[in-house]
């Protein structure tokens, strides 16, 4: 329309209103900064009400299929639609792995984090709003605990790995371009759901500070909380070294 070209004429006119990138692509502040941010807070607020209540609703004795396939699902829709926009991480460890993989702005770590951490609150607090209030705080509401018969150090190591694997699939599905792929959103919401179903029985399987910190803060369940960092963050380190060998194989040059 005659009203939508003079529009786009002002925006390109304006360089208060448009800022330029790489490839010479121009974008608003807004579009840059905000909205990513944005994106941030509503999939992680959705991401972790769905998973908090996935495993509060969870029949005693009823096996992790449903909260893993929840998870899965609910992180796999969460990619898809906006990913686009904020790089769909809702997970301070793809964060943090996407930076150091050099696919983030270091200007948006702390504001990811941020939008993360509240989203998670959010969730938790959504969760919350649904079930009776002596449920929510019985299951702890929906967080992850270390399981009965299992140490602290084997919910660390299930972390670990299975962060990585979580991981990976992000790094090499969404960011390399030798191995990126449109089935990304799939591959990441199957690691989830992968990693639920194999070491849910450990660590309860959280692999997101987010979603470890969300339902910890509104439940005020704080044991081993440190497990739920110290894991997926340190897999995340690891998980962008691997990355960048891959991409350039001279860094394992001896």
């Amino acid at each position: 329309t005659t009203f939508g070209m003079e529009l786009d004429q002002f925006n390109k006119g304006n360089s208060l209103v448009r800022m330029p990138v790489k490839g010479g692509e121009d974008r608003t502040i807004f579009e840059k900064y905000a909205q990513p941010c944005l994106a941030e807070l509503m999939g992680s607020t959705l991401f972790v009400a769905a998973a908090c209540l996935s495993v509060i609703t969870n029949p005693e004795g009823a096996g992790p299929m449903g909260p893993a396939l929840a998870h899965g699902f609910s992180l796999g829709i969460m990619v898809a639609v906006l990913g686009k926009i904020s790089g769909g991480h809702f997970n301070p460890a793809v964060t943090l792995a996407a930076l150091a993989a050099g696919g983030l702005s270091p200007l948006l770590l702390l504001p990811y984090w941020l939008c993360q951490l509240s989203g998670g609150m959010l969730g938790a607090l959504l969760a919350k709003s649904m079930v009776p209030e002596a449920i929510f705080f019985n299951r702890t509401g929906g967080g992850c605990m270390v399981q009965e018969g299992c140490t602290v150090g084997m919910a660390v190591c299930a972390e670990l790995t299975f962060s990585f694997l979580l991981l990976l699939a992000v790094l090499m599905g969404s960011l390399a371009e030798h191995s990126k792929t449109p089935l990304a959103p799939f591959c990441i919401g199957f690691a989830l759901a992968t990693g639920i179903l194999v070491s849910g029985s450990i660590s309860g399987s959280c692999l997101n500070p987010a979603r470890a910190f969300g339902p910890a803060l509104i439940s005020t369940h704080w044991d081993n909380h440190w497990v739920y960092w110290i894991g997926p963050l340190t897999s995340a380190v690891l998980a962008s070294v691997l990355y960048r060998c891959v991409k350039d194989p001279s860094c394992l040059a001896l």
